[in-house]
C-alpha cells in the first residue's frame, strides 16, 4: 500500500516543479479512489488477521484449562466474541483504508506550509515524495497495535462473559517496556476503568495502544 501511495504522488509531483504546478485536487481524488479501490481487499485482510488471533486466543485460555472448572471451561466457549471480531474488522477496515486519505492530508498539509515558511518549491517536492515512507511507518504502527488490541478485546470478552472483573497488567518484562507501562506490571485493573498510562491519549487497557505489548491476565471467580 504504502509502495502505491508513493507512485500516485510521484504520478502528480515532480521535485523541479514550481507549488503552483502541483494539483492537489488531482492528488485528493486518486488518493480517494486507490481508497475505494482496496476496501474489499482491506476487509479480507482483516478477515484473516482477526481469525489468526482469535484461534492463537483459543489456544491461550484452554492451555491452562486443568486449573479451570467444567462450569468456567463451558461457560468460556459461549463467549460472545462474535460481535467484537465484527465491531473490530469494521475498526480495522477504516483504518487501512484511511491511510491513503492521511496521506493526501499530509501533501496538502505540507504544500500549506510551503506558503507559510517561503520553503524552496525544490525542498517540499522532496518532503511530498518521502510520504511513502511515513505511510509505511504509519501501517506497520497499525499492524503492530491492531494484533494486540484484538487479543486484547478478545480476552476481556471472554474474561467479563465468565463472571470476571478485571485482570492483572503484565508487561514484556524487558528494555524496550516504556517506564508508565513498567509501573503497572502486577498491577490490578477494573475492565471498566481503563488506566491512563500516556499523557496524550485516552485511557486504555494492557494491549490496547500504540505499540503496547503488554497483556491482561484475567482475574477469573474460581481460580
Amino acid at each position: 500500500m504504502a509502495r502505491a501511495i508513493s507512485d500516485i504522488i510521484k504520478g502528480y509531483v515532480n521535485p523541479t516543479d514550481a507549488l503552483s504546478n502541483i494539483d492537489l485536487h488531482l492528488i485528493h481524488a486518486a488518493l480517494a479512489k486507490y481508497a475505494d479501490l482496496i476496501k474489499p481487499w482491506a476487509r479480507t485482510v482483516a478477515r484473516y488477521m482477526l481469525a489468526d488471533v482469535a484461534r492463537r486466543n483459543d489456544q491461550q485460555w484452554f492451555a491452562n484449562s486443568k486449573e479451570m472448572g467444567r462450569a468456567l471451561r463451558a461457560e468460556l466457549t459461549q463467549a460472545p466474541t462474535g460481535m467484537i471480531l465484527a465491531a473490530l474488522q469494521d475498526d480495522q477496515v477504516e483504518l487501512i483504508t484511511s491511510l491513503p486519505l492521511k496521506a493526501s492530508q499530509r501533501v496538502h498539509e505540507l504544500t500549506q506550509q510551503a506558503l507559510v515558511d517561503s520553503r524552496r518549491a525544490s525542498d517540499i517536492a522532496k518532503d511530498i515524495l518521502q510520504t511513502g515512507k511515513v505511510t509505511e511507518a504509519r501501517a506497520r504502527l497499525i499492524a503492530r497495535t491492531e494484533v494486540s488490541r484484538a487479543q486484547s478485546n478478545l480476552t476481556q470478552s471472554r474474561a467479563m462473559f465468565a463472571g470476571s472483573q478485571g485482570y492483572i497488567w503484565r508487561t514484556s518484562k524487558d528494555g524496550d517496556v516504556r517506564d508508565t507501562h513498567r509501573a503497572m506490571e502486577g498491577v490490578y485493573v477494573p475492565w471498566d476503568t481503563p488506566p491512563k498510562t500516556d499523557k496524550n491519549l485516552d485511557p486504555y487497557h494492557a494491549g490496547c495502544g500504540p505499540n503496547c505489548r503488554c497483556w491482561a491476565e484475567p482475574v477469573l471467580p474460581d481460580l
